[in-house]
């Protein structure tokens, strides 16, 4: 009876473990029967056999057997016991700290994936940027070779009036003219012919920049320069027609032109303009465009 009630328990448990610590109280518990058992049957069997010593120690030992297969099946309980407590214990340990790690893994892994996203984001941004500093790089190249290309062309033009500077003998170039300075010294009209021979004509000074520019090339000297009024008294007009008492710019020296009908021709001093006798003897400056 006891046997098939501790079978239905066997029947109940699933684990190879737990069944074995039930067939271990099984021992023990029929173990137990027997000694119960054979009490009893001493107890019964103890006024028929009152008189006979043998029988007497036989059943003593029969019951010192049966308690000590009882100590021996008890303590091989406990070590069973201990055994699956110590396993169950280490096993929960050993999934405590696994779930342990298997929650950090996923941190890991979550942080990773936010790096590995925020990596991305960075590269196409790098990418965008790459793509904008490449069209500006070519843009610059673009530039740049224009500005080759300009460079060329100025170069051309320099050694093109370098060419016709060297092909004009003691000429130089100021602004949009060619100048050139005597070494000699001739009358008004002399001088203005000189000129005109060489397809120019006396300087017509516009304005101050370029009124300091020639004194100072010229070292100080005086010069003839194409302004006169012999054709009308007191009207003084640059060579090419231009009445200068209409213009902007004049540069005449204090007092200047107090001449009168004996001086009809302008000459250029460090201080300023001032008439002079056309058949005074000084330098003079040519003066042409470059077309």
């Amino acid at each position: 009876m006891s046997y098939n009630i501790y079978e239905d328990v066997f029947r109940a448990e699933s684990g190879g473990r737990n069944r074995d610590i039930l067939e271990v109280t099984v021992a023990i518990y029929e173990s137990a029967d027997c000694v119960k058992d054979q009490d009893f049957r001493t107890n019964t069997q103890q006024p028929l056999q009152q008189t006979g010593s043998g029988s007497l120690k036989t059943n003593t030992r029969a019951t010192t057997v049966c308690l000590v297969l009882l100590c021996f099946l008890l303590l091989t309980a406990v070590i069973v016991l201990s055994v699956y407590i110590y396993t169950n214990y280490t096993q929960e340990t050993r999934i405590t700290i696994l779930t342990e790690e298997r929650e950090q893994l996923i941190i890991n892994i979550t942080n990773l994936t936010e790096e590995r996203e925020q990596l991305l984001i960075s590269i196409e941004a790098g990418n965008d940027q790459n793509q904008i500093l490449t069209k500006e790089k070519n843009e610059l190249l673009s530039k740049n070779d224009d500005l080759i290309i300009q460079n060329v062309q100025l170069q051309q033009v320099e050694n093109d009036l370098q060419e016709c500077r060297n092909k004009l003998d003691g000429w130089f170039n100021y602004q949009s003219s060619f100048y050139f300075i005597s070494s000699e010294k001739k009358n008004w009209s002399e001088s203005r012919r000189y000129c005109r021979d060489r397809g120019a004509d006396l300087i017509i000074i516009n304005n101050r920049e370029e009124q300091d520019h020639l004194q100072k090339i010229s070292g100080g000297a005086e010069f003839w320069i194409g302004l006169t009024d012999i054709n009308e008294e007191s009207r003084w007009e640059w060579v090419n027609g231009t009445n200068m008492t209409t213009g902007i710019f004049r540069f005449w020296r204090i007092l200047e032109p107090n001449g009168r009908r004996e001086e009809n021709c302008a000459i250029s001093r460090s201080s300023g303009w001032a008439d002079f006798p056309c058949n005074g003897y000084f330098q003079w400056i040519c003066e042409k465009n470059e077309k």
